[in-house]
């Protein structure tokens, strides 16, 4: 899931300004960023919790439903880096912490909600918020000559 959302947003830092609205929200390479990240530190955050026998944290996320300020800035190569240093790592954890509990605690977890598996399987759905904003080709410089 990760690799898929570094490949698109290798595209976004020719980005446009201009949010990308797609089933009822917008979307600009900040904002896909922030969910995937978020969404992966929010489940990863349930998940160690469960197996910690603890309640596990609401989140107050705002999810895709805001768009802020910060979501509306230029995505630089700079941008592009930070989110690629962030997804890998992100990833990295999740693949460790799976890779280290037995099949028995990914199909029967414990507490309430999805199993791990499932929760895995959940989480990897997140590239829908970067194929909600999807490939962006490099636009022709105004003014220039061709």
């Amino acid at each position: 899931m990760v690799d898929h959302v570094l490949a698109l947003a290798a595209t976004w830092t020719a980005w446009d300004g201009c949010p990308v609205h797609t089933d009822g929200r917008d979307y600009t390479p900040h904002k896909a960023i922030r969910r995937v990240a978020d969404h992966l530190v929010d489940h990863l955050a349930e998940l160690e919790a469960r197996l910690a026998g603890e309640e596990t944290e609401p989140d107050h996320w705002r999810a895709s439903a805001v768009t802020t300020p910060a979501d509306l800035a230029p995505f630089t190569q700079d941008d592009l880096e930070e989110a690629c240093s962030r997804l890998v790592r992100l990833a990295g954890i999740w693949a460790r912490r799976l890779g280290s509990l037995t099949a028995e605690q990914l199909d029967h977890s414990p507490g309430t909600g999805w199993t791990f598996r499932g929760l895995a399987f959940h989480v990897a759905e997140s590239v829908y918020y970067a194929d909600a904003l999807g490939e962006l080709a490099p636009t022709a410089h105004r003014g220039s000559q061709a």
